[in-house]
């Protein structure tokens, strides 16, 4: 959810990780060979597992069943690799001490190499024995791997398949299914750190519905009180009694900026929305960042009843947020997962990806077209896609949106 200024473009952030991180995988896969000749095979029982997902925050929340499966089945301290941005994801449900959280620096080349050095002395200090690689086919993530010392080293593995080259990094060489929901195969390298045979490929398990399900943050009436109160800071005359929110997040990531439904839309959505309901109130959501583009919709809606709340609350605080609302309509982005770990009525908007792959684990409905192109990234193409005319978010139509929000609403309604 946050935007920070200085972060290294993700196209040159894939530059680097092709032109450099091909020479330096085929470097460290000698250099990993010769150390398994040097010493033998010697893989453990995790105890010390460190699991690594650095730029996605929601691959934060999906993967959190897989960790906790880790800590109560393994009965292993778990630990965590992110780009700082990023980490206050993991503190909406806490799975992973603070302690045991390493953040790298994504604000520049000489910060990323630094930290990442850095990274390599922390993981030997923390006796890591087990990594897992949350990544899809990343040679950063791979080298990272690699290199960090663990006996075990967990991650997809293309095998026959066209991916992208990383080398020979790991130990346990798992089959990544796009076929299955991402926290399933998030799982599924949590099965393959726990087997207690070779497999191959890893890792040739049943995983059950249940098994994806997300715990539920805690969240207290103090921090729902707090959140009240900035309410009214921005919208002196909201009364908790009497209004109902509907929570509006327009952003999305700078990944794949393909993902954003039309600003008119969102417009035409809250327009509709406050005209049906005196009572109703609509949020507006995003990082500090995004602040200044929220205030233009805001200004288009033509109402006292938009709240601009961008930059209004800090990411961990977003649980009481939800708390308090009745919906969320979101692009598929961080929120519509940071929402899962709630009740909270949410609709994601996709389009370049699939629900059945990236679908929120929470009380989510997704809005989706399901064009014959869509959808167009994956992990074989390191989520990178020619399009830059996301009809498949266009033939979305508003009327349809509402048509949803207002259902949803009148159950709320008629539930209380």
């Amino acid at each position: 959810m946050q935007k920070q200024a200085g972060i290294v473009k993700i196209d040159t952030m894939r530059k680097v990780d092709y032109f450099a991180g091909i020479p330096l995988c085929a470097l460290a896969t000698v250099l990993i060979r010769l150390m398994s000749l040097l010493t033998g095979r010697q893989t453990r029982r995790p105890r010390n597992v460190l699991f690594i997902e650095l730029s996605e925050m929601g691959s934060a929340i999906l993967a959190d069943p897989a960790m906790r499966k880790m800590r109560r089945t393994g009965d292993a301290d778990l630990h965590f690799l992110i780009f700082k941005g990023n980490a206050a994801s993991l503190r909406l449900l806490n799975t992973v001490p603070e302690a045991n959280v390493f953040t790298i620096r994504e604000d520049g080349l000489l910060s990323l190499a630094v930290d990442s050095l850095r990274f390599l002395f922390w993981a030997r200090r923390r006796k890591i024995d087990t990594v897992i690689d949350l990544e899809l086919f990343s040679r950063y993530s791979a080298l990272l791997t690699g290199l960090s010392g663990a006996a075990n080293r967990i991650g997809f593995d293309p095998f026959y398949n066209e991916g992208l080259y990383r080398g020979a990094m790991l130990t346990h060489r798992v089959a990544y299914n796009p076929h299955r929901h991402i926290a399933k195969n998030f799982i599924a390298l949590v099965n393959a750190a726990l087997a207690d045979r070779e497999e191959l490929p890893f890792s040739k398990t049943l995983i059950d519905d249940s098994e994806a399900g997300l715990a539920r943050a805690e969240v207290s009436e103090s921090a729902i009180a707090a959140m009240r109160d900035r309410i009214r800071n921005e919208y002196p005359l909201y009364d908790e009694n009497r209004h109902r929110i509907a929570l509006i997040n327009p952003n999305a990531s700078d990944l794949l900026p393909q993902r954003r439904w039309m600003p008119e839309y969102f417009v035409a959505v809250m327009r509709g929305l406050l005209a049906d309901d005196e009572n109703l109130l609509v949020l507006i959501t995003g990082a500090p960042a995004e602040r200044q583009e929220a205030e233009k919709l805001q200004q288009q809606v033509r109402s006292e009843r938009c709240v601009n709340f961008a930059g209004c609350q800090r990411l961990e605080e977003l649980p009481a947020l939800y708390q308090i609302a009745a919906i969320m309509l979101t692009n598929d982005s961080g929120p519509g997962h940071f929402s899962a770990v709630t009740d909270l009525r949410t609709f994601v908007l996709f389009g370049p990806e699939s629900p059945h792959l990236y679908g929120s684990l929470g009380n989510s409905t997704p809005i989706y077209a399901g064009l014959a192109c869509s959808p167009c990234v994956s992990a074989a193409n390191h989520r990178k896609t020619p399009c830059t005319d996301n009809v498949c978010l266009q033939v979305i139509k508003p009327d349809g949106v509402l048509e949803q929000l207002r259902a949803a609403l009148k159950d709320i309604h008629a539930a209380k």
